[in-house]
């Protein structure tokens, strides 16, 4: 077991902290016109996105090697993952690769914000619904990973949580408490169905 470490790096990452005290402060005055369907229906996304995010996660560890036993069955992944260091992979991966995970990842906060645009009419709305997208997204992430390999193994494991600009590196309590708040907020403050037709 990892010990507790309070700050992210690079600096600025921890700055996203502000995520729920931003959609605390957006709420004040009016509650988000957001509908219980929208929630789910945007939440389902993230979800599902996070899984897909973990898969390929997944595969890429196997390409690399850092994934002992992926020709068994799943139970021998799950039972036989062995322990894994996220900066061993940025040490290891190709240049090549690593130009596709980039690009990958800026897909990604491409999806995240479509789904927020393409969920509601105002912008608050829709920047509110990216923040509950990408909570999802991030969240399940990692339970799609720990379903499958078993890591990350406890909340003070590092990892490499981003890598645009430049790699963000953070123990995954970080991005568990930012997601799991931000979620949290963002269904405390937003209007129910009943409210939005009238």
């Amino acid at each position: 077991m990892n010990g507790f470490i309070l700050w992210a790096t690079p600096w600025w990452v921890n700055l996203l902290m502000c995520v729920p005290v931003a959609v605390f402060l957006l709420s004040r005055k009016n509650k988000f016109s957001i509908s219980k369907q929208q929630l789910l229906l945007v939440a389902i996304f993230g979800i599902a996105f996070g899984f897909v995010e973990a898969s390929v996660v997944i595969y890429l560890r196997a390409a690399l090697g850092f994934l002992p036993n992926y020709t068994g069955t799943l139970s021998d992944i799950i039972n036989n993952a062995g322990s894994y260091n996220p900066s061993h992979l940025l040490k290891t991966i190709p240049t090549g690769l690593f130009t596709v995970e980039f690009f990958r990842e800026a897909a990604t906060m491409v999806m995240l914000t479509s789904i927020g645009l393409l969920s509601a009419r105002r912008y608050r709305e829709r920047f509110i619904l990216f923040l509950w997208a990408f909570a999802f997204w991030d969240l399940f992430y990692y339970v799609g990973l720990w379903i499958v390999t078993r890591w990350p193994e406890s909340l003070t494991t590092q990892d490499v949580l981003f890598l645009i600009p430049v790699p963000w590196i953070s123990q995954v309590w970080f991005p568990f408490l930012v997601s799991g708040l931000t979620i949290l907020l963002v269904a405390i403050n937003s209007r129910k169905s009943a409210d939005l037709v009238s």
